[in-house]
């Protein structure tokens, strides 16, 4: 009886130690941000308006969670019609062509601190890629469990294959080749 009991609490423990949690961004509280250089002396942000992500968790604080995220192309807004026009044209994102954004891969903690390791795809290239992240917290709320994240990284959109490169009298870029992603994402917990 002793073994069976044994036998039982292991299979217990066992499925409570890979149970899941999935998780979906709150479109209305998070932003998928950018920054570039524009000009050499300042700088210009975006954002993407139309996303999507899911994450799924073995553990209370999401270490080695997995991530998927999607942004459409179509939807970056830089607050001037003109730019973002440009932007979605084939000089840069070609979002007909492609019309997604996308990461894939995972969130791990060491020690108190959070990276994204995973491979993002922008138009048509995927690389390996590490971004630093910061968990907020975890809140039971009337309307749910909710948790917070902040990502922030640089990518170098050349190695994308957005190689439009305009220069100033001086020689500098018009827009950087170095962009760096600020992410605030505010998570639902799925039922």
């Amino acid at each position: 009886m002793k073994k069976i009991n044994a036998l039982l609490g292991l299979l217990l423990f066992s499925g409570a130690a890979f149970a899941q949690t999935t998780w979906t961004v709150d479109k209305a509280h998070s932003k998928v941000g950018f920054n570039v250089t524009h000009m050499a002396v300042s700088e210009v942000e975006g954002k993407f308006n139309d996303f999507e992500g899911t994450i799924v968790s073995k553990s209370e604080d999401f270490n080695g969670a997995e991530v998927e995220f999607t942004a459409k192309t179509a939807s970056i807004d830089t607050d001037n019609e003109r730019r973002d026009t440009h932007l979605k044209s084939p000089d840069f994102f070609e979002a007909e062509k492609y019309p997604e954004t996308k990461f894939k891969g995972t969130l791990v903690k060491d020690g108190g601190k959070y990276k994204l390791k995973g491979d993002f795809t922008m138009h048509g290239v995927t690389k390996k890629v590490e971004f630093d992240v910061t968990y907020g917290g975890t809140i039971n709320h009337p309307r749910g469990t909710k948790a917070g994240f902040k990502l922030t990284g640089k990518i170098n959109r050349q190695d994308y294959g957005l190689t439009w490169a305009n220069k100033v009298p001086t020689g500098e870029m018009v827009v950087s080749d170095e962009v760096e992603l600020v992410v605030k994402v505010e998570l639902d917990k799925k039922a």
